[in-house]
């Protein structure tokens, strides 16, 4: 895989992973499920999938610069 690829990726999930982080979802736990703009659930889900992601680009990066 290219470097600038693998580069370009991270950067994207880290994104992603600070718009999750900034978003708040153990707020929402306290408001009435009607009220949910999103399901908490479903953002720890996604967090967990994106933190995976992020730690397979760092392996990879690392392999490349071998």
């Amino acid at each position: 895989m290219s470097g600038d690829f693998l580069h370009e990726l991270e950067h994207e999930v880290e994104a992603d992973l600070t718009m999750i982080e900034s978003s708040h979802p153990a707020e929402a736990a306290t408001l009435p499920p009607s009220e949910w703009t999103v399901d908490p659930a479903d953002t720890e889900r996604d967090e967990i999938g994106l933190r995976s992601l992020l730690g397979a680009v760092e392996a990879l990066e690392g392999d490349a610069d071998s």
